[in-house]
């Protein structure tokens, strides 16, 4: 993996959670959220573990009620990732959360039970030394707000924040991540510059309620890589519906695609015309298949193309690349043309020289 900051990042204060230090000038972590019952504990381990495995860096898990709070003890000292607690409406879940030695929380300060409560926790998390973030969303977005605003919108979203945000400066708390989450894209892009504007707090970055599968990473991958792409955002969790190990896979290639965190393969392929004399399309899926359960230790691009115009170029730039031709192609490794290959040849010689490269 290779970490690079091709774009001026926004200035924000540091937290940490667990080892990984969020803000300031670290790496963009990934984040993703358990879909099991916290209460489950098998199964909740399960997937932290194949969420670990995948990449995720940060793991959140919702307490709902006193059976996932008490099942936190076992689950915290087990866990590969740090965990965030995610809570709503009870104060002593919150509290329990922190005894059991969680890394975060993740709260409303607004709708937690009022100021003295809001203090109990403040001064929980002080003690303990783990940040709150504090998140707000597009669909719970406070009344008052909506009227002043007419409706939910970005400034009304930041407004919001920064109220709760509030809460705890009043306690001396300053360990404070914040998101500002909505579904249309607009508003959610519009919250996350306004808050950049005007605070230094660490920014967790998404879309809520993406959607799924495809439509979701594509939503997501437009919000969060704009905000990135402007130096805004210092964490990102992709909210996809189903399987959280999704969520992790999009997170990365969005990072990789902004050459913000590479990893893994990159894939670059033509988009085919009346001059392209090979199946692109076909030699691309096989390539993409066989390598789907590969995870190379350094960043490696692969190119598929199909003509002499860009063909050799690209092919050329990429680590492994082949050049179509007329029922033949060339294959290219770090630059350099190795041989010529009919066409039928050239996913699995492509897939050799690939191999080779793995093995140096």
């Amino acid at each position: 993996m290779t970490i690079a900051q091709p774009y001026p990042r926004r200035n924000s204060r540091v937290v940490h959670l667990g080892k990984v230090a969020i803000g300031g000038d670290n790496p963009i972590s990934i984040q993703s959220m358990n879909n099991t019952r916290t209460a489950d504990v098998a199964s909740t381990l399960a997937q932290l573990n194949a969420l670990a495995d995948a990449g995720a860096e940060i793991g959140r898990l919702a307490v709902a009620n006193r059976l996932d709070a008490e099942a936190l003890a076992q689950i915290v000292p087990r866990s590969p990732l740090p965990l965030v607690a995610d809570i709503h409406f009870d104060y002593l879940l919150a509290l329990a959360a922190i005894r059991a030695g969680v890394a975060g929380l993740r709260i409303n300060p607004g709708n937690i039970g009022g100021k003295e409560r809001v203090t109990q926790v403040a001064l929980a998390a002080q003690a303990a030394g783990i940040p709150i973030r504090v998140g707000v969303n597009g669909g719970s977005l406070e009344k008052d707000l909506r009227k002043k605003y007419g409706g939910c919108t970005g400034p009304a979203l930041c407004e919001s924040a920064l109220r709760h945000v509030e809460m705890l400066e009043e306690n001396h708390f300053f360990d404070i991540k914040i998101s500002l989450k909505a579904t249309s894209l607009p508003v959610m892009l519009s919250a996350y510059r306004e808050v950049a504007k005007v605070c230094d707090y660490p920014l967790h970055l998404g879309v809520t309620e993406a959607g799924l599968g495809e439509d979701g990473v594509l939503k997501s991958a437009i919000g969060i890589g704009s905000l990135l792409s402007q130096g805004i955002g210092d964490t990102i969790r992709v909210s996809l519906t189903g399987d959280p190990l999704q969520e992790v896979q999009a997170a990365q290639k969005i990072l990789s695609l902004l050459d913000i965190r590479r990893q893994g393969f990159s894939f670059i392929s033509c988009p085919t015309c009346g001059r392209t004399e090979i199946d692109v399309e076909g030699v691309a899926l096989a390539v993409r298949r066989a390598l789907a359960d590969v995870m190379p230790p350094r960043p490696l691009t692969i190119a598929v193309m199909g003509c002499a115009v860009n063909g050799p170029g690209e092919a050329a730039d990429a680590d492994v690349g082949i050049a179509g031709g007329k029922d033949c192609g060339l294959l290219f490794v770090k630059g350099r043309t190795v041989a010529k290959y009919p066409t039928e040849q050239l996913a699995p010689a492509l897939l050799q020289a690939v191999d080779k490269l793995l093995k140096e």
